[in-house]
């Protein structure tokens, strides 16, 4: 399955735009993550744990995101992008959507 965040791929012509297609992800901090963080937040740097979180959450987005491309019959999936939003204090949500194409 090709992945891309262009609207085309080079040297590949798309013959069927099957939809958009998506793969979500609500993921939630743990207390010693959180403590942890706090404790770095007053020395400063990279919080790690929560970068780790957060790459996590994106795999298991794109992975949904690729899975409902594959049930569409897809090849790709074009014009690729990620959001993200802190849907309550200690969860953040993570989204993977583009659009699902079966190439020539």
């Amino acid at each position: 399955m090709l992945i891309v965040n262009t609207p085309n791929i080079p040297g590949k012509e798309i013959s069927e735009v099957l939809g958009l297609v998506k793969g979500e992800i609500v993921q939630s901090k743990n207390f010693g993550r959180d403590f942890m963080a706090g404790m770095k937040t007053i020395v400063g740097g990279e919080i790690k744990s929560y970068t780790d979180m957060i790459r996590e959450a994106r795999q298991i987005a794109t992975d949904r995101m690729i899975e409902e491309a594959k049930n569409l019959g897809a090849d790709a999936v074009v014009n690729v992008k990620f959001g993200s939003s802190a849907v309550m204090q200690g969860a953040a949500e993570m989204i993977a959507y583009g659009t699902a194409v079966k190439l020539k």
